[in-house]
């Protein structure tokens, strides 16, 4: 089973290969990822998220899993255009409770597969926009914190040192595997360019000690979880 990784993972800083089909294994890995996106009150959801390495990502603005007909699947998606900048706050789920200003741009012209692999291209803006650039940044290996300003990093230095030792902490407690032992498995997994179907299988993993990443899922008012 799929589950969503937090910083320091080595995904969460891997490039991401393009995804070389689309088949019924990214189909499932989507709805997996789905799913823990409304569990964690997410509105998106890349697949170095979730330890994959590969260039998809989920979202649903509207957060919620009653709305399916607002699910977007984006598959090796390129941002083509970029207009007028706007600040504005933001919090992501491999990052639980940390929050802080972004600048992006308000619109944005993006081209895509979706699930049936068909090509979209589209001018978005609003959230939508701030999403998917937030989900593009993921594939490339990019965090909010590489995008905030020298103060906002400052303010959340300390915030960030918890989530690493609480990732630390699950690590020495045998939830993941030592850092060498991931990297491998992730460029192993970025070189597949596929979903491999072990990575779908099994039961639920244990959550994290300390409860930093259910902690996390409660966002300020307004700020989108991606």
């Amino acid at each position: 089973m799929l589950r969503i990784v937090t910083f320091p993972h080595p995904a969460l800083r891997h490039k991401s290969t393009p995804v070389r089909r689309i088949d019924d294994l990214v189909r499932a890995a989507v709805r997996q990822m789905f799913g823990l996106m409304y569990e964690a009150k997410g509105i998106g959801l890349a697949a170095n998220q979730v330890a994959l390495p590969l260039r998809f990502f989920v979202l649903n603005v509207t957060g919620d899993p009653e709305q399916p007909d607002q699910e977007r699947v984006f598959i090796n998606p390129e941002i083509l255009k970029r207009e007028s900048v706007v600040e504005e706050e933001e919090g992501c789920l491999s990052l639980p409770t940390l929050y802080g200003k972004v600048r992006r741009s308000k619109k944005i012209r993006f081209r895509a597969f979706d699930l049936q692999g068909r090509a979209i291209e589209e001018d978005v803006d609003g959230l939508l926009s701030r999403a998917i650039q937030h989900e593009h940044d993921h594939l490339d290996g990019t965090l909010i914190t590489d995008r905030f300003d020298p103060p906002v990093r400052a303010a959340n230095a300390a915030k960030l040192r918890e989530i690493e030792q609480a990732f630390r902490k699950a690590q020495a407690g045998g939830l993941w595997p030592d850092d060498e032992a991931m990297q491998r498995r992730v460029v192993e997994l970025a070189g597949l360019g596929v979903v491999p179907p072990e990575v779908l299988e099994g039961p639920p993993p244990p959550p994290e000690p300390d409860g930093l990443a259910a902690e996390g899922s409660e966002a300020p008012p307004q700020v989108p979880e991606l």
